[in-house]
């Protein structure tokens, strides 16, 4: 327990509580002066800052709560109205200050997509925000079904002779039919940790709905919700800490003495609790050894251990702790209370059997709980902030429309320039009159509010920083919020677009860091990808498929042929390898381990060394790879049967091209020119099949022109080399770009999440704003839960993707696209506002935004059009050319310095970083 005085030194002083639309009103209030510039930071939190001299606590909410900084090249756009009234100097605050970035809900969470995400990386629950009772949807990244499994097959040789020999003779459908004979078992599922769950004392039935209030505040990363009893106003605030590894729950009320409830935990996994002291409940369990539950009489391996601990404290001066039914806490009558939950598992590596684990899950979990016994929630809560804000802060996005615009004046006030569906006193939001996130997304297709999609674009942000870590699991379909036992698609890490969109935003968005847990999941897939290579397919390196878990499986899973034969998805993995030297210039990924020489190259060799052996002479002279598909879509073969299996897909060309231009360039950078495995690469490039046009004008999507039974398909993967490749540019190859916009007419606008959000990138690379802008409006619908439509896209009202169901690609698809919207780059080609739709989004900003050449970019606009621009590099001196509009000027950047152009890109100042 604390000892001594409420670590919250909040006393009875009640904390204010205010709805959206009364933090909207307070933005266009007229405020005294000398409080505007704090007035915001104190809305929530003025209960951080404890114990301290009034000056200083100023201090500490503008370092805690500072807002990312805003430069402007015209007065006009920074100019604050100051008048003068009977009670002094009175600010008129500016228009263009930034709305909070939360996501805010008008009641408690009817479904889990209702709920409100939080997460460390690797712990991770969705608040439901209930009165009476409330429910925090646990999980722990590494809780999965299964133990590591053998990846090879000594028939599959034999079987792909034969496949081969089909695909060679043009009997497509017959090779689809063998092929399945190359496939494996199934994959491992994605586990929850469990239900923490609060039953409050009967007074919460009697709570006022209007007071009310739930949000997700993305600055930091903070849940808080509150309401109104009779005159007591309850509040309570939820964050997941990654400095100190635990998940914190405070609960207080304006009034001595008003803080009652009971609390367990609970699992539907194989699990039993017990209070442990006075204060703490304990949880401890395992996951089920096999996927499919055993027979009566089979041996159940051991499957991964679990412990969660809860542990409570209350104010000393009120209130009592007592035990129910051995596993549950009652607090009654106190102050406040702090809840902190830790957690751990056996898990000890892809490669180690839990049997043989040497981890203790209680023992670890104990020693998390220990280390923070001593921090008061304040302290907890300024690590919390300090890590989280070091990353979220490091970009950010403002959209306005242009006064131009034919819907700026229609759909905003005159007055604040808000839209009309928050100014608009015939909209009524919801039935508590209060405007939440999800009444926006529903008024989007008329008032295309360009702050919801700033929102949206921060909230994939937060995620990726809430689901993706150093030292955690790669995220998931669904990072890490998952509430079932057998989620759809076993929440796992799926190759053919999935895992790699996740990680799509992590380099542009300035997140680099959050790649590094697909760094070392990259390293356990290559061990266990090199004996399947070996094995399966007689090839030297390591292969991937499509689909893999915890446990780092590189075989085929058992299935349909046309998703489960794909053997790139360690090559397109491998990818991201050279993408993020591209971006960061850095051989370094930390001070101990040299990035390029001693991760990235030999992943590279690996993967190169099999797609050399993987590739096999043609008929034409062509190296090719068979067999081939193009995940998830089959052809009509040309005897009229459909099919799926063929040769040299344009998906396999474009992946294969790419790894290979990265070996070399890599290659050349650490003197490895002249080594056997490039001068093998380099022969290789000069022989893989050109990507071709069809006769309808299209991107073909096999080697041959097939009946496309579903030219509407989700999948766009004969358009890798448009994006997220770099072998289709309007620079380089513009009859491919016109080939392309035609494939993207062909497929159409319908799809999930995830295909929309690619779309969006797409357009975005053929500098088509009016198309790309298109997708954003058609990924921004919302989408009930009760009523879902399979393959329909959509967010749901706490702003996560849908496919449906929840997958998070799409949140983190999205937010790479906008910035491919704004930003385009080389290693030595910077292109500014590529595809900016600016008839709806003619004013704004970004800052921080990466690109390649280890370059970060701050970029202004007014009326559409390019005012000022910022280019700095911290390390690296770089010699680049800015493009704007037909305009091109080269720059050469020296380290630590900022160079500031104009809109016609002609350098207006340089100043020291």
């Amino acid at each position: 327990m604390w000892k001594g005085k409420d670590p919250l030194s909040i006393g009875s002083v009640p904390r204010q509580t205010f709805s959206t639309s009364q933090e909207t009103s307070v933005r266009y209030r007229h405020v005294r002066f000398e409080a505007a510039i704090i007035v915001r930071s104190f809305l929530h939190d003025d209960d951080v800052l404890f114990s301290r001299p009034k000056a200083q606590k100023k201090l500490d909410v503008l370092r805690i709560f500072r807002s990312p900084p805003r430069r402007f090249s015209t007065s006009s756009q920074c100019a604050a109205t100051v008048r003068t009234s009977e009670k002094g100097p009175i600010l008129m605050e500016r228009a263009d200050e930034p709305e909070p970035l939360k996501v805010t809900f008008g009641g408690p969470a009817k479904y889990f997509t209702d709920a409100a995400p939080i997460g460390n990386g690797r712990l991770g629950a969705m608040v439901w925000g209930g009165v009476a009772s409330e429910l925090l949807q646990l999980n722990e990244d590494t809780l999965w079904t299964g133990t590591p499994g053998n990846y090879t097959d000594p028939r599959v040789p034999a079987v792909l002779a034969d496949v081969r020999k089909l695909v060679d003779d043009g009997e497509y459908a017959d090779a689809t039919a063998a092929a399945v004979n190359l496939l494996g078992n199934l994959s491992e599922a994605y586990q929850l940790l469990g239900d923490l769950k609060l039953d409050f004392d009967y007074l919460h039935l009697t709570y006022a709905e209007e007071t009310y209030s739930r949000e997700l505040d993305l600055n930091t990363a903070t849940v808080r919700v509150g309401y109104s009893v009779g005159n007591v106003q309850f509040s309570r605030e939820y964050f997941s800490s990654y400095p100190d590894q635990v998940i914190v729950m405070k609960i207080s009320a304006s009034k001595s003495g008003y803080v009652s409830f009971t609390v367990s935990l609970d699992s539907q996994l194989q699990h039993h609790s017990y209070v442990e002291g006075s204060n703490q409940i304990i949880m401890e369990g395992s996951c089920p050894g096999k996927r499919i539950p055993p027979e009566v009489n089979d041996n159940d391996p051991k499957g991964i251990q679990f412990c969660s601990i809860l542990d409570l404290k209350i104010s000393d001066e009120r209130g009592t702790i007592s035990i129910l039914e051995d596993k549950k806490l009652k607090v009654e009558g106190a102050d406040w209370a702090i809840l902190c939950l830790v957690a751990a598992s056996s898990f000890d590596g892809p490669l180690t059997n839990p049997s043989e684990s040497k981890r203790d899950p209680t023992a670890d979990a104990v020693r998390a709980l220990k280390s923070i016994r001593n921090l008061s929630y304040a302290e907890l809560y300024a690590h919390h902030l300090s890590d989280y804000q070091n990353l979220f802060q490091r970009v950010s996005l403002k959209l306005r429309k242009s006064s131009s615009s034919p819907s700026a004046m229609g759909n905003a006030s005159l007055v604040t320039g808000e839209p009309s569906s928050i100014t608009d006193p015939c909209n009524k939001g919801n039935e508590s009159g209060k405007i939440t996130t999800a009444d926006r997304i529903k008024s989007f297709a008329n008032d295309e509010d360009p702050f919801l999609v700033e929102l949206l674009f921060q909230f994939g942000r937060y995620l990726l920083i809430s689901c993706s870590r150093p030292g955690t699991q790669v995220a998931n379909l669904q990072g890490i919020w998952n509430k079932d036992v057998a989620p759809k698609w076993d929440s796992a890490p799926h190759m053919n677009i999935n895992l790699e969109m996740n990680y799509w935003p992590c380099l542009p968005c300035n997140l680099a860091e959050c790649q590094e847990a697909l760094f070392d999941f990259l390293s356990s897939l290559s061990v266990n990808g090199s004996e399947t290579a070996k094995v399966n397919y007689g090839a030297r390196g390591w292969v991937v498929h499509h689909k893999t878990d915890i446990w780092a499986k590189s075989s085929p899973v058992s299935g349909d042929v046309v998703w489960a034969m794909w053997a790139m998805g360690g090559a397109w993995l491998c990818t991201h390898l050279w993408e993020h030297y591209k971006y960061t210039m850095d051989k370094m990924l930390d001070i101990k381990q040299e990035f390029l020489r001693n991760k990235a190259y030999p992943l590279l060799e690996g993967c190169a060394l099999f797609l050399l052996d993987w590739l096999i002479e043609g008929p034409d002279g062509y190296l090719e790879t068979n067999p081939s598909t193009s995940p998830e879509h089959s052809f009509i073969a040309p005897n009229g049967k459909p099919a799926s299996v063929s040769y040299s897909t344009t998906m396999d060309m474009a992946i294969i091209k790419e790894v290979f231009s990265g070996v070399v360039a890599a290659a050349e950078v650490l003197g490895y020119t002249n080594s056997d495995l490039v001068n093998k690469v380099q022969k290789a490039q000069t022989r893989l099949r050109p990507i071709k046009i069809a006769m309808d004008g299209s991107i073909m999507e096999w080697a041959l022109d097939f009946k496309d039974p579903d030219i509407h398909h989700r999948h766009l993967s004969h358009l890798f080399g448009l994006f997220p490749g770099h072998t289709i540019t309007w620079e380089l190859t513009p009859d491919l770009c016109t080939a392309a916009e035609k494939s993207l007419y062909k497929r159409g606008e319908d799809g999930p999440g995830w295909s929309t959000t690619w779309k969006i990138a797409l357009w975005a690379r053929l500098h088509s704003s009016e198309h790309a802008y298109r997708m954003v409006k058609r990924l921004i619908t919302l989408v009930d839960p009760d009523h879902e439509v399979s393959f329909h896209g959509g967010l749901y009202s706490n702003l996560f993707a849908a496919h449906p169901p929840f997958q998070i690609d799409a949140n983190f698809g999205f937010i790479a696209a906008v910035a491919e919207l704004l930003v385009q780059s080389t290693v030595k080609d910077l292109y500014l506002l590529p595809a900016l739709p600016r008839d709806k989004w003619g004013n704004g900003w970004v800052n921080g935004l990466k690109a390649r050449g280890g370059v970060t970019v701050n970029i202004r606009w007014s009326d559409g059009d390019l005012n000022e621009v910022d280019v700095w590099s911290k390390d690296q001196i770089s010699l680049h050319k800015l493009h704007y509009k037909g305009t091109s000027v080269t720059v050469d950047i020296a380290s630590h310095r900022v160079y500031t152009f104009n809109g016609q890109l002609s350098l207006m100042k340089t100043c020291s970083l």
